[in-house]
């Protein structure tokens, strides 16, 4: 029965390489960073696995045979396929990188946290380009197949065989017309009564959404939605324009407020609030590109150790921002 012969080590290859480039044991050793007798010890191995001296001492050093010059360019592209195999492992260099990135997003990130990533990219890794994807039912095979490299939001099901980085937290808040003609002054305070007795609008899109029907049902709010969105497209000038009342995750509706000139209150009623994380799959741990998507996305979107939750943060924002200095923040 026929064998396959044994494969060559590739610090025997190496040899190989440096006493045909220095025709000399000594300086072979000096390139390889081995002593004389290591060296003596790897050729001698080499005469007997390939059954020819390869390298013969004369006057002029060690001069290879013909069996040395036959196989030289081989060995030589051997290594650099080697070489180009081990630089796949080495740290991801951004500012010269021609890579894709794909990002599951949902369509309120596309508003909120899309921009700031893209941003940070275009200064960071001018040759990547970045693919916004949709979070569908798919999004667990597409994270381990590779198809999307990260997912950004709510996303509870999302369990084994994932890594999951918390970034924010997100609470709830209420929008509607600066003018609306029933909700009072804008420093008055929306509560439970006067919340369920106006017509909403409910956007349907977003993780979120279910956690906000479900805190409807166990309090027995029923809301009267006079009309459903697919997204957030259309809703700033649907509010604007109209005197119904929208719920949505703090985020994005405190971007939409401050666009669109709409009132912003606290909802009245208490939703769980919800973490947005960073999820990608296993497989990619370890990937130099992802590790550093990863650790953009993070140092972009995270927030600070010891956050205070969304809603005081905002209240906080907001004294700042109006110069009562009645009230001091405390340090976080």
């Amino acid at each position: 029965m026929e064998t396959n012969p044994a494969l060559l080590d590739v610090k025997l290859l190496r040899l190989i390489d440096q006493l045909h480039r220095t025709r000399s044991v000594t300086r072979a050793a000096e390139a390889l960073g081995q002593g004389q007798p290591t060296v003596s010890v790897w050729l001698a191995q080499l005469r007997r696995q390939l059954g020819d001296p390869l390298f013969v001492r004369t006057g002029e050093g060690m001069l290879p045979t013909p069996r040395a010059d036959a196989m030289i360019h081989t060995v030589r592209e051997v290594l650099e396929g080697l070489e180009r195999l081990s630089a796949l492992s080495h740290d991801f260099d951004a500012g010269s990188a021609q890579r894709h990135f794909h990002i599951s997003i949902t369509d309120a990130s596309h508003v909120t946290l899309l921009p700031r990533i893209l941003r940070r990219v275009r200064t960071a890794a001018p040759g990547v380009v970045l693919h916004a994807r949709r979070i569908d039912a798919q999004l667990a095979s597409s994270l381990q197949s590779g198809d999307a490299d990260l997912a950004i939001g709510y996303l509870p099901w999302l369990d084994a065989g994932f890594h999951q980085l918390p970034l924010f937290q997100q609470d709830w808040i209420c929008l509607a017309s600066a003018d609306h003609p029933r909700l009072g002054p804008p420093e008055a305070v929306l509560d439970v009564e006067t919340y369920a007795a106006e017509s909403h609008i409910g956007v349907v899109s977003g993780t979120g959404y279910q956690l906000m029907e479900e805190s409807f049902a166990r309090v027995g709010v029923k809301r009267r939605v006079a009309l459903e969105l697919p997204g957030f497209l259309g809703l700033p000038a649907i509010l604007s324009g109209s005197d119904l009342v929208a719920t949505l995750p703090r985020q994005i509706g405190e971007t939409i407020a401050a666009d669109a000139g709409l009132r912003r209150m606290p909802c009245p009623v208490a939703i769980p609030h919800f973490a947005v994380k960073l999820y990608w799959h296993a497989r990619f741990h370890q990937d130099s590109a992802h590790r550093w998507i990863r650790s953009l996305c993070a140092d972009e979107l995270g927030e600070p150790a010891g956050s205070p939750p969304p809603g005081v943060a905002a209240v906080r924002r907001a004294s700042r921002a109006s110069g009562d200095a009645r009230e001091k923040p405390r340090p976080p």
